[in-house]
Formats: C-alpha cells, sequence, structure tokens
C-alpha cells in the first residue's frame, strides 16, 4: 500500500537522487540526468521490474538505531557506470551492458559506485539540515526482475520510496527507485 508523503518527504528523496545522479555523473565523467522525481510513503519494498537488478543496500543511522534501504539500478545501467569509472571506452561497454555473469573487475567496480552512492547520500543529508542523521553503503546484490530487494526490514513498516526516471550518458531512460526508512515522521 501507498500513501502520498509530505513535501519534506519529496525535497529529501530529490536531494538524495539528485546529488547521486550529481555525484555519479563526476566520477563517470558521463551525464546522469534525471528527469523526473516522485516520491511516496509504502509499506512494502517495491520491486524493479522487467528486468535484474542491483541493489546498493544503504544504512542508515540515527540516534543510535540503523535501519536499512536501498537504491535500485536496472543491470546493465549499474554495469555501465562501472564501466566508466573502469574507464572502459564507449565502444566497449556497449558490449558489457549485456553480461550476466560479472567479471571481479566488474564487481569491484560496482562496490566502489555503491560507495559513491552512500556517500553522496549522506552529504545530502547534510544539505537538508538532518546533521543527526547518516547513511553509508552496506553492500551490493542482484535481484531478479520483478522480486523486491532483501533488507533488514519489517513487513508493514513505513519505507519513503523515491522514484526517477534517469539517463545515463546516451542510454536509454531507465527507472531509479530509491528506499529509505522515513527521515521525518
Amino acid at each position: 500500500m501507498t500513501t502520498t508523503c509530505s513535501e519534506r518527504d519529496t525535497q529529501c528523496c530529490e536531494e538524495i537522487l539528485q546529488r547521486v545522479a550529481a555525484d555519479l555523473s563526476m566520477i563517470a565523467d558521463r551525464g546522469f540526468v534525471l528527469e523526473s522525481v516522485t516520491a511516496e510513503r509504502a509499506s512494502e519494498r517495491p520491486a524493479g521490474r522487467d528486468e535484474v537488478h542491483v541493489s546498493f543496500r544503504l544504512a542508515l543511522e540515527r540516534g543510535g538505531e540503523t535501519r536499512y534501504g536501498c537504491l535500485l539500478v536496472p543491470l546493465a545501467d549499474a554495469i555501465s557506470l562501472a564501466c566508466y569509472l573502469l574507464m572502459i571506452p564507449d565502444e566497449s561497454v556497449e558490449g558489457r551492458r549485456l553480461a550476466t555473469d560479472l567479471d571481479e573487475t566488474t564487481k569491484d567496480a560496482l562496490l566502489e559506485v555503491g560507495s559513491f552512492i552512500g556517500g553522496a547520500a549522506d552529504a545530502a543529508l547534510r544539505d537538508l539540515s538532518l546533521a543527526d542523521a547518516h547513511i553509508a553503503f552496506d553492500g551490493c546484490q542482484g535481484v531478479r526482475a520483478d522480486v523486491r530487494p532483501a533488507l533488514v526490514y519489517g513487513e508493514g513498516d513505513p519505507l519513503l520510496v523515491g522514484r526517477a526516471s534517469a539517463r545515463i550518458h546516451d542510454h536509454a531512460a531507465f527507472e531509479l527507485i530509491l528506499m529509505l526508512p522515513p527521515l521525518e515522521e
């Protein structure tokens, strides 16, 4: 079940997703553009549709308590980011986007991408004047199409869900899904 959220929730999702896109654009040396951002409160984790996704897990620490969320990115687009981080030429990236079995170098690069995502999300919290909250990258995993990502999460607990239509470089647009425990009660 989803419900509308506050203006502040929307602001939090926009700020985090915009900061992640800006930081990843800088490290990839390619455009990473968000075309629209929406936010909602949900009582269950959404699934990435129609294709395998990478779940970049995020640990949100606030008030001595740690709760979890993630950023879901389609596998092909996550591979693109990893390849750009590795400075692989554009001509080679297109073929690598089709991979389903990743080599160790690409896996390591995905972990680096995750570290940048965590750092960007944490910086966004400071920009939002949420100095008592911190976000850190907590690993990543592949998630099958139409399957909800695994998280340390109590079913039915509220989640702040941000969705964005995103585009990396000259690749097709895709849906980016941010899930976090609510930042404002």
